[in-house]
């Protein structure tokens, strides 16, 4: 195991879109692994390292709101955009005007969680200086100076998230469910596989919450497919 960071994750609005839905967006009960791991990276990437999940704390208590926005019904399509640049006619996008549909979610109200981590040196991109130290130690500087590549979201860009480094002895608030033993959450989305990156996999777990914390590290042994 890598070193470790302890972050604090909050928000007014989250949607960490379940899978299964396929016209409406309906959120899962908390952060999923790769929702958190995606907010570390947007602070932090770099290609010799690799962020892991290992426990996540929910300290507010879990409320829904519904919220009906415009979306299109398609995605832009890379094989059309580079025959209409091959061929000087054609549409590069789509046409959000005519490709656009209302659509229900059912989102996340005032999110805030706790969230350790580490990270793994991938030995293959990893060059001489690519120390665990280095890669830590700026980890830590750019989460203390508000830095990061791009803006952190709670699973839609339009959920902006804030992100803090918890120090060591910091006070942390307790948990709206710390009195309680047994939360169980059902199988959620613990990240994709992209071993083949044209047909990623994507892999589930087992999350059940314990006096609020998600045990991530436990469960990623019984991941599945």
């Amino acid at each position: 195991m890598g070193y470790g960071i302890k972050v604090r994750i909050r928000g007014s609005r989250a949607c960490f879109t379940r899978p299964e839905m396929h016209v409406e967006r309906t959120s899962y009960d908390v952060i999923t692994p790769s929702a958190a791991r995606g907010i570390l990276e947007a602070v932090y990437w770099k290609p010799a390292i690799r962020w892991v999940i290992d426990r996540i704390e929910v300290l507010n208590p879990i409320k829904f709101d519904t919220i009906r926005r415009n979306e299109v019904s398609s995605k832009a399509s890379y094989r059309v955009a580079k025959t209409a640049i091959s061929k000087k006619k054609g549409l590069l996008g789509i046409d959000a005007t005519a490709d656009r549909q209302q659509r229900n979610t059912l989102y996340l109200v005032d999110v805030d969680y706790i969230v350790d981590a580490h990270f793994e040196i991938i030995p293959e991109r990893a060059g001489e200086s690519d120390t665990e130290a280095k890669h830590y130690n700026i980890a830590l500087r750019r989460l203390r100076n508000g830095q990061c590549f791009n803006h952190p979201y709670l699973g839609c860009r339009e959920f902006p998230a804030t992100i803090e480094l918890v120090d060591d002895g910091e006070k942390i608030p307790k948990s709206y469910y710390a009195d309680e033993d047994n939360h169980e959450l059902g199988y959620m989305l613990y990240d994709m596989d992209f071993s083949t990156p044209s047909q990623p996999t994507p892999l589930f777990f087992r999350a059940s919450m314990h006096n609020g914390v998600i045990d991530v590290a436990a469960s990623r042994a019984e991941v599945v497919a």
